[in-house]
């Protein structure tokens, strides 16, 4: 992927290891429930209006911003094959100029998972932009810690598990 076909000056590459089955971080990013729980940078929140996880399905949502600015978003998704990839076209609107490439792998990391996310933007002066007007770097790495905790508090899990396990307690 890169280094590849020259496209380093165009890319935005985010890696952390998380502490939870590649099973459980893949469903974390592609079952809407848990995605609302951690899926974009400090103070943001997301809401899904639909998510159709399939190559050629869409994701619609909006992220609306500690400052009470919503941002509309759409995903395009390329390829999936859990639990080890998605690849998707992420933009503002369907015919976004400026959407780009994402590639997300899940690699086994001991008992944990390495996520590693890379962003590939149609110019380098868009992705310079991406950095400089929306903190793209510092935004992603809030994200992919918001989604540890996420993780590691327990709010992203399955339902049907956390539905089954709530009616076996006592």
């Amino acid at each position: 992927m890169r280094g590849t076909n020259g496209s380093e000056d165009r890319e935005i590459k985010l890696a952390r290891v998380f502490n939870a089955p590649r099973e459980a971080v893949f469903r974390a990013w592609t079952d809407p429930d848990q995605v609302a729980q951690w899926w974009g940078p400090d103070g943001f929140s997301t809401v899904t209006e639909s998510m159709d996880v399939r190559p050629g399905g869409v994701w619609r949502f909006v992220m609306h911003g500690p400052d009470g600015v919503e941002y509309s978003n759409v995903v395009v998704f390329q390829d999936i094959a859990p639990p080890d990839r998605l690849a998707y076209i992420h933009g503002g609107a369907p015919d976004d100029p400026h959407a780009f490439e994402v590639n997300v792998a899940f690699k086994p990391a001991g008992a944990g998972t390495r996520v590693t996310m890379v962003m590939r933007f149609p110019t380098r002066e868009c992705r310079d932009l991406v950095i400089k007007e929306h903190g793209a770097l510092e935004g992603g790495n809030q994200t992919l810690a918001r989604l540890a905790t996420c993780l590691e508090k327990g709010a992203c899990r399955d339902p049907k598990q956390q539905r089954t396990t709530e009616k076996e307690e006592p």
